[in-house]
């Protein structure tokens, strides 16, 4: 893909009967013949490059870039090459002297140099097509030349210039996203209805039965209790496996919420433009960082109500342990870019800066919001807890944890796969998104739809006296990494990866 005054470039492609211009993935390199199945190289490129005069300047008249398109051609030019001899200019009006580095043989109109520069035309696609001419095999010696047209455009404003863009000249109309945002909210209404047939009739008779006085029959039959309320007693029992482990887990994901809300927040208000490249991910980074705080508040807190005693070793847990597997990971992968000689290959000096954000801003405000977090009381919870722990029932198939991850991680995928597919689109095939408003609806309806998943199946698993609940509800609507994770790999076959590079990178 091609800038000019970091606009990117749209691609204009040809044919018999159509033109079409497309203002996503850059221009084409090449083709591969549908007949033939040879593979051929643009090497001509028609610039067309419009500008718009700069307004309230009248005496030294500015101009700006408003739009850059590139039509690319493939012509097999006969030529023999010269190294680089310089020749008058035709224009004689004192311009610098050309280097002239091949000799065309029967070139086309626009490349002819016995045809004066005033009265040659820019290259089409007759010239290209006419009798005689072929296309340029990826092979061999290639002969690159290009056209370059400006035009006023007294129409469109540099203000203006991203909107085709971001749009993608409406190739992809609104109602996609409505009707991926309908779709969202009836997985919403089906389980807040199950939720209020649920939690409202179903709790409200087992509380009116429970608090009432015993009948004769009731006191004869020993008040058999079921359900939930057997385990009233061990239900905030501290989680037997790694208490440590979720109270990082879930401060992480404190951070991570935090850092996605604020992010699609400010693109929402357009503070993020793509004309600034890289200011996504700047600003992903940034509230990252920020967000240490909330990271070590949400973990000192739940650990305390935990009755952890490792206080220093989970704040440095926190500080460490996600950004670490992240820097670490990203390091191999910037190695392995390195080895392939990839221009994403990070330099050294960001890999520097990236260390001090992480150990001079994110860190301290870990430990910081740790320290506030030790100061407060421990979540105090409603009834106390018993010392011998309760032995759980068998517990239905339905109960079992690779079902509930199936189908809690299903919901919450399927209420985001749609603005999921335009996500990975503008990541791998440089399509552009700056739909934030709809982002962000499809954010808050992701996060209710998890919340509401993870209630059902814990009053469920509570209902079948299992207490065990802490890592079950984290991983109930968590899974729905494993969902995306899944698509991802779907989407993958349509990338055409030929290397062990891209595998790494993608997975």
């Amino acid at each position: 893909n091609w800038i000019v005054d970091s606009l990117s470039a749209a691609s204009k492609v040809e044919d018999d009967s159509t033109i079409t211009t497309r203002y996503w993935q850059g221009f084409p390199v090449g083709f591969i013949a549908e007949d033939t199945r040879m593979a051929y190289v643009h090497n001509h490129v028609n610039i067309e490059i419009m500008f718009h005069p700069v307004e309230n300047i009248v005496d030294d008249k500015k101009f700006r870039v408003v739009r850059f398109t590139v039509e690319p051609f493939s012509i097999k030019h006969d030529f023999d090459a010269i190294d680089g001899v310089e020749s008058e200019n035709e224009e004689g009006d004192g311009s610098p002297k050309l280097q002239k580095w091949a000799t065309i043989k029967k070139p086309i109109a626009s490349c002819d140099p016995s045809v004066p520069l005033k009265k040659r035309t820019h290259t089409t696609y007759e010239m290209v097509t006419e009798i005689g001419r072929e296309p340029q095999p990826a092979s061999g010696r290639v002969l690159f030349t290009y056209d370059v047209t400006w035009v006023q455009n007294d129409e469109l404003h540099w203000a203006s210039r991203w909107d085709i863009y971001l749009s993608m000249d409406n190739a992809i109309p609104a109602k996609v996203h409505w009707l991926s945002i309908a779709n969202s909210l009836v997985i919403v209404c089906v389980l807040s209805a199950m939720i209020v047939a649920i939690l409202l009739r179903n709790l409200r008779q087992d509380l009116a039965r429970y608090n009432r006085l015993a009948t004769d029959e009731e006191k004869a039959d020993d008040l058999e209790e079921k359900g939930w309320k057997l385990v009233h007693a061990d239900v905030f029992r501290p989680p037997t496996y790694s208490p440590l482990l979720l109270s990082v887990a879930c401060g992480t994901g404190a951070q991570l919420l935090c850092m996605t809300f604020w992010t699609i927040i400010f693109s929402a208000l357009g503070f993020l433009s793509p004309a600034r490249r890289g200011a996504l991910l700047m600003a992903e980074l940034l509230f990252f960082v920020l967000m240490g705080s909330v990271n070590g508040y949400v973990t000192a807190r739940l650990y305390k109500t935990f009755k952890g005693k490792a206080w220093q070793y989970a704040t440095l847990c926190t500080a460490l342990g996600y950004p670490g597997l992240c820097f670490s990971l990203f390091f191999i992968l910037d190695l392995i870019a390195w080895g392939y000689g990839s221009s994403d290959a990070v330099p050294f000096t960001t890999m520097l800066v990236l260390i001090v954000l992480w150990f001079g801003i994110s860190t301290p405000l870990v430990f910081l919001g740790a320290y506030f977090g030790y100061k407060q009381d421990a979540i105090e919870f409603p009834v106390k807890t018993s010392n011998i722990p309760r032995q759980i029932p068998d517990q239905p198939w339905f109960m079992s944890v690779p079902f509930t991850l199936f189908i809690g991680g299903l919901l919450p995928f399927g209420a985001c796969f749609v603005e999921l597919y335009f996500i990975l689109a503008s990541v791998w095939m440089d399509y552009y998104y700056y739909v934030f408003g709809f982002l962000l609806l499809v954010f808050i309806i992701l996060i209710i739809t998890c919340a509401e998943i993870t209630l059902l199946f814990n009053y469920f698993q509570l209902c079948n006296e299992d207490y065990h609940w802490w890592w079950r509800s984290f991983g109930t609507s968590g899974s729905t990494a494993i969902w995306v994770f899944l698509y991802s790999c779907v989407y993958f076959q349509q990338l055409e990866s030929n290397s062990f590079g891209t595998y790494v990178l993608y997975f």
